[in-house]
């Protein structure tokens, strides 16, 4: 196995984020499972060969943009266009991808830029959880 360290999401509607994800940043989707109640218990995208998980754990959680309408502060850690509790993913062509992102809908964080460890944008998904695109 080649992929030692998986990252896993928690979204309010995993259905809709894993269909948004695949559509907005080029994601693919591995596996999807629901339970009883038409929720994602277990789903896995996939980019480059590096796999995803995410789910709605319970209809209790709150996404970042949820806490963020609700609690100031909060609002105001979602006010930076940095990562913060995000994911970093190498990208083949940066250009494409910023440009797909930006017109299916996803909020840009900050524009490509160049310099230090190379060229890269900030984007948050429709539920607020961060995403760091570099240049492979």
């Amino acid at each position: 196995m080649d992929q030692v360290i998986v990252p896993m999401l928690a979204y309010e509607d995993g259905v809709a984020m894993m269909d948004w994800l695949t559509r907005v940043f080029g994601f693919v989707e591995k596996e999807r499972w629901m339970d009883e109640f038409g929720s994602l218990s277990h789903g896995e995208i996939e980019y480059g060969g590096q796999i995803i998980m995410l789910a709605s754990p319970s209809d209790q959680y709150e996404s970042p943009n949820t806490l963020a309408s609700r609690y100031p502060t909060a609002k105001r850690w979602l006010s930076v266009p940095y990562i913060f509790d995000g994911v970093l993913v190498y990208v083949e062509d940066l250009d494409k991808h910023f440009d797909r992102a930006k017109a299916e809908g996803a909020v840009i964080l900050s524009p490509i830029e160049e310099g230090g460890i190379g060229r890269r944008y900030r984007a948050a998904d429709a539920e607020g959880h961060r995403w760091f695109f570099l240049d492979k």
